[in-house]
């Protein structure tokens, strides 16, 4: 009965880590991370291997969002500024008006950043797709870790 709670307990945190994906205050990572750790030191047992790969591929859960938005951000012609506040503006959007303020607030944020750097409305506008597609990469990219984590898990119990 006690395993059974712990595996309700595992999989309640899995899908937490999928939600922190729409509120980035919730640490998906983290909640990914208290599951494998409940798993090995009370129900059983976990190989090194595993374990030095769930660090790389927290790693790459970190830097994804990093880079995605550099990335879009930069293509669509954006300022170091603006990638800066589309990040904040990611925190603070999940809290204003979750879900969707994860993306309206970013937007905005972006556009009123770029156009105090005196950009033309249209550079201001491409800069703020630019950091919405940043983040839909970002999070689409860590779904997909997150993913292959859990099923990285899965195999090795």
């Amino acid at each position: 009965m006690a395993d059974m709670l712990l595996w309700i307990l595992i999989i309640v945190l899995f899908i937490g880590s999928f939600v922190g994906l729409l509120f980035p205050i919730i640490p998906s990572s983290l909640l990914l991370w208290v599951g494998f750790l409940l798993y090995h030191f009370i129900i059983g047992h976990i190989g090194t291997t595993f374990w030095i790969a769930m660090i790389v591929f927290t790693i790459f859960l970190f830097g994804a969002d990093i880079l995605a938005n550099r990335y879009f951000v930069k293509r669509f012609g954006g300022s170091v500024w603006g990638e800066r506040i589309a990040a904040i503006a990611v925190i603070i959007g999940s809290f204003i008006i979750p879900p969707f303020g994860i993306i309206i607030i970013p937007f905005a944020a972006v556009l009123v950043t770029e156009m105090i750097q005196e950009r033309t409305m249209n550079e201001a506008i491409r800069a703020s797709i630019g950091s919405l597609f940043g983040f839909l990469g970002g999070t689409f990219a860590k779904a997909v870790i997150q993913v292959i984590m859990i099923i990285w898990f899965l195999i090795a119990i």
